[in-house]
């Protein structure tokens, strides 16, 4: 990729609310991750004549300064006509929001060397959206609701009632080991560290944000349990570095897991990770009534779980 001059962007609505880093990796395609980082850490990215953080959020009407950039990095496959595009499961839709089901293993939105994602598919799929944006995020490996909004009023609507704890969101988790007692809150603060290479690690660390979650156990076995977390707050990878923490690793995570585990998962047919946002309640962002949403277990993760069933029944015969 090359870009021999600087490029000035205007900030519209489509765009107002995104984190200045997202929007980078959005517009720069091909660019590896290190490189737009670094650009935001020497200050070469300007928001009009001031640096920017990673996570400035964008504001109607900013204009962005993206220095000139000279990759030799190969370009993420574009989107054709002729490109199979996945068709997402819809579990809501109205004139405010748009909630689908988000499968394993597709991300949220395009980024370095990879040229789409959902946010990407969909307003290809949709041509006629004049607005349509993430609401919130879900991992790439994690599936499950992912709600959308189709207007900027109802976008800033769901943030908020992100942002002010006023929804109740239930993932299902397969964790190493047994799990003891009932309900379990993890309080544990959570520190994000960026890598060079743009990679996102968190940490449990006293500096870190504040950060809650409560487990309670579905099934229990004696090698590993099946549990429910419910998230009080939004931080990235919250489940994942909690249950870690824990002594309690979510089956077939490649980042915070027992990678021997994992292996041994993956050969009696775990191919994925087992964290699946299930159940989502959040107030209607034009009605204020409360809506809830639900996605069942994807038929990998519930034939797995049968699995388990099985052998434990076989056992106690």
């Amino acid at each position: 990729m090359s870009k021999n001059s600087v490029s000035w962007h205007t900030i519209d609505e489509s765009h107002a609310g995104q984190r200045i880093d997202n929007f980078l990796l959005g517009l720069l395609k091909g660019v590896p991750k290190s490189h737009i980082y670094k650009l935001l850490r020497n200050g070469e990215v300007r928001v009009g004549s001031k640096r920017a953080k990673a996570e400035y959020k964008l504001q109607l009407g900013d204009v962005i300064r993206v220095p000139p950039i000279r990759m030799a990095e190969p370009a993420a496959k574009p989107m054709t006509p002729d490109s199979r595009l996945p068709e997402f499961p819809v579990l809501f839709e109205d004139e405010a929001l748009l909630v689908i089901d988000k499968p394993a293993g597709v991300a949220v939105h395009g980024g370095s060397g990879v040229s789409f994602g959902v946010i990407e598919v969909l307003r290809r799929q949709r041509p006629q959206a004049h607005f349509l944006e993430l609401a919130h995020r879900l991992d790439k490996e994690t599936s499950g609701i992912l709600v959308l909004a189709k207007k900027r009023s109802a976008l800033l609507a769901v943030q908020r009632a992100f942002q002010q704890n006023q929804t109740d969101k239930r993932y299902f988790a397969l964790v190493q080991g047994r799990w003891q007692g009932n309900r379990r809150e993890a309080r544990f603060p959570l520190h994000k560290v960026v890598t060079p290479e743009g990679d996102r690690r968190v940490y449990v660390r006293e500096e870190g944000q504040a950060a809650l979650t409560i487990f309670r156990p579905q099934q229990v076995w004696p090698d590993c349990s099946l549990v429910e977390a419910e998230l009080k707050t939004g931080r990235t990878h919250q489940i994942r570095v909690h249950l870690a923490h824990m002594q309690h690793p979510i089956a077939g995570d490649e980042k915070y897991g027992d990678f021997e585990w994992n292996r041994e998962l993956s050969r009696s047919g775990l191919k994925r990770m087992f964290l699946h946002a299930a159940k989502l309640t959040l107030p209607h962002p034009v009605s204020g009534e409360p809506l809830t949403l639900q996605a069942p277990l994807p038929p990998n993760l519930q034939n797995y779980l049968n699995k388990l069933k099985q052998k434990s029944d076989e056992t106690e015969l």
